[in-house]
Order: C-alpha cells, then sequence, then structure tokens
C-alpha cells in the first residue's frame, strides 16, 4: 500500500458535512469577498493563540510583506533571515528595497541561531547597513528560541517578525506562536498543519498601530473607506470560501495537534537508536509540520529514500539547497563565520509522512520501511 505524504482527502472525509454547509452559506449571502466569516476566522484565530489582533490576508508570503510595511522596512535596512527555509522568508525583503542578510541554525532544532545572529548584526553594520528586523521561522512545526532571539533584538534595536507559516499553534514556554513577536504571521497553504483549500494567510499582533496599518495596507492603502488612499498598498484579502472553510478546521485544530503528538512519539520511540531523530526542548511543543530526521550522510539518506520508496512510503526534503546559496541570494550578505549548519543540514535532512490521521498500520510501514 501507497501511502499519503499528508492525507488532506481523510481530514475533509471528516469534515465533509460541515464544510459544505459553510461553503452553502458563502454561496447564500453573496458576500465573496471580506464576508462576516472572515471577521469571525480573524476573532477565533486570535483567541486561539492569545493574541490581541489577527488581520487575514490572501497568502502566507504576502502576511510577510505587510509585516515588513507595517513596521517601515526600506531601502537601506538590513533584515536578518534564516538560510535553511523557504525562500519566502527572503523574498520579500527586496520587494522593499531592503537587504536580507542570511543567519545559521541550530544543528538540533534547525531554528535561527542566537550567535550566528549577533555576528550577522555586526557584519550588516560593517556593510553600512541599518539593523532594523530579524525573521525567526518556526521551522518544521518547532517555535523558534525565541528568548534569546528577542533579547539580541531589543539590545540592538530590531523588530521582531515570527514566521511561523509551518508553527501556528506551536506552544513555547506557555505561550502560544502568534503572541510571542511583534508581529507573527501564518500560511493557510493546504499542506499546512491548519490550511485551507487555496491560499490564505494571517498576521497577529498586539500593537494597535500596527494592527491599522496592516489593515490598510492589505486593501490598496484604504483610509476611512475604499476610494480613499491613505498610502500605497496592495490587494491581499482573503477569500470569504476559505475564511468559512477554516473555520471549521480550526474548530478541530487543537485535537489534530494532540493526534500529531501521537504519530511523533510513535516516530521517534520507533527510531531513535537507528538514526537522528527531532529534538524539541523542554517547554516546547510542535505542531509537527513535518517530521525530519538527519541521516549521517548524503548517500544515507538517498539509500534510506530508496528503500522507503520501494516500500511504499513517501518521503520529502526540505530544503535541498540553502537560500544563501541560492542563484536569487547568493549576492546578499550572511554571517561572516559561513552558515555551515544550513549547508549540512541541506545535505542530511529528509522528511516522513505526518498528518493527524496517520494510523498505527501507516506508522509500522514508515517504521519498517525506515529502519530496513
Amino acid at each position: 500500500m501507497s501511502l499519503a505524504f499528508i492525507d488532506l482527502a481523510a481530514q475533509q472525509a471528516r469534515l465533509r458535512p460541515a464544510l459544505d454547509r459553510a461553503i452553502a452559506g458563502v454561496l447564500d449571502q453573496g458576500r465573496y469577498i471580506m464576508g462576516p466569516q472572515v471577521a469571525e476566522l480573524e476573532k477565533q484565530l486570535a483567541a486561539f493563540c492569545g493574541a490581541k489582533h489577527c488581520i487575514s490576508c490572501a497568502n502566507g508570503t504576502d502576511a510577510l510583506q505587510l509585516a515588513l510595511m507595517a513596521l517601515g522596512i526600506k531601502a537601506g535596512d538590513a533584515v536578518f533571515v534564516p538560510s535553511f527555509t523557504f525562500a519566502a522568508t527572503a523574498e520579500v525583503v527586496p520587494f522593499l528595497n531592503a537587504t536580507p542578510v542570511f543567519v545559521d541554525c541550530l544543528p538540533d532544532t534547525f531554528n535561527m541561531d542566537p550567535e550566528s545572529l549577533k555576528r550577522a548584526i555586526v557584519h550588516a553594520r560593517s556593510l553600512g547597513l541599518n539593523p532594523a528586523c530579524v525573521i525567526p521561522v518556526d521551522l518544521f512545526g518547532l517555535a523558534a528560541d525565541y528568548d534569546a532571539l528577542i533579547a539580541i533584538a531589543r539590545e540592538n534595536g530590531l523588530k521582531v517578525i515570527g514566521d511561523s507559516a509551518q508553527g501556528f499553534g506551536a506552544d513555547y514556554k506557555g505561550k502560544i506562536t502568534g503572541s510571542i513577536c511583534d508581529i507573527t504571521t501564518t500560511s493557510f497553504f493546504p499542506a499546512k498543519p491548519l490550511g485551507c483549500y487555496g491560499d490564505g494567510g494571517a498576521l497577529f499582533t498586539d500593537d494597535d498601530q500596527i494592527k491599522a496599518l496592516i489593515d490598510s495596507f492589505r486593501v490598496h492603502g484604504k483610509g476611512s473607506h475604499k476610494y480613499q488612499n491613505e498610502r500605497v498598498g496592495m490587494n491581499s484579502r482573503l477569500d470569504t470560501l476559505q475564511a468559512a472553510i477554516l473555520i471549521e478546521k480550526l474548530a478541530i485544530y487543537a485535537e489534530e495537534i494532540e493526534a500529531r503528538q501521537v504519530v511523533a512519539a510513535r516516530y521517534t520511540a520507533g527510531l531513535s537508536n537507528r538514526i537522528e531523530t527531532p529534538y524539541i526542548p523542554d517547554g516546547l511543543k510542535s505542531v509537527w509540520a513535518q517530521y525530519t530526521l538527519k541521516a549521517a550522510s548524503e548517500a544515507d539518506r538517498e539509500t534510506i529514500r530508496a528503500r522507503a520508496k520501494d516500500a511504499g512510503v513517501p518521503t520529502e526534503v526540505y530544503y535541498p539547497l540553502p537560500l544563501h546559496r541560492q542563484n536569487a541570494y547568493k549576492a546578499f550578505p550572511s554571517d561572516p563565520k559561513g552558515l555551515t549548519v544550513s549547508e549540512d543540514l541541506s545535505q542530511r535532512v529528509f522528511s516522513l509522512p505526518m498528518h493527524p490521521y496517520l494510523g498505527q498500520e501507516a506508522q509500522d510501514q514508515v517504521l519498517a520501511a525506515i529502519i530496513g
């Protein structure tokens, strides 16, 4: 039996009656843009994570750009981003004529390395850049080391945007991602732990002024009404249909997070004596967007992946090439000590099937395929 890497069909089967009702409700109302379900979703998302404000938008990449716009990031500013992550975190920075500066990650959590951030800030200043913002990523569903990173940011006058596209709902020492940084962003891409059936995103903040700016920027820089433009904005509204779908998914999201813990725990119990399994620091809980292993070498990784494929178990590599080595980004500055951890991880990590509906029989199939 060939397994699904992420089984969205199983979740849909569970929710289908509620989803059909929610979609029919939007069709009956006919308010396809910024309908009442959008405001209701924003209210529920803010309550879920403990943030004062949630502002939805069209996708997770727009969420990052809107956050930078609300903070006034501009030419001459340095924005510090991890190299070992998806391109969206970095690509929004040049859109605003600012400079991304790449930071290395930790070898155990795969998240931003605080010491590398310190070196990158010094290096940016030496280049004549103004250190303005840092964007830690909650990679694979695990919150970044916010205590250390926020302390460094405050010491250097930086704002902090938490990129929780993969980690919304993760627990960081009693706080939920979305309520930790100056601004947090997330994505509702279908494969994310909380995903819609298209594109979608959101931002979270406790700052009233930032909330008002984001609300304006996402609708063409609107003022008191949509034909009054106070600033140059963009078109980044969440569709009402997607909001209605997300309301139904959010209702079971906490339960799904717990189901992911069960799968991850069984993977770890079955594999930890054979291969390096994910490290979760004390006081943290991942939402397990991905369950990512670290092979001994690139050759070992490919041997295991080939064996898994033959056994009907799909695997994926996130990410095969760090951003600082990509053609689009290799001219931008980075930690002067190098990004050796990011380069090493890109050659050794691979991810297993992970979703809340992965039963024990399927888990056994995965374990057998990896153990060999």
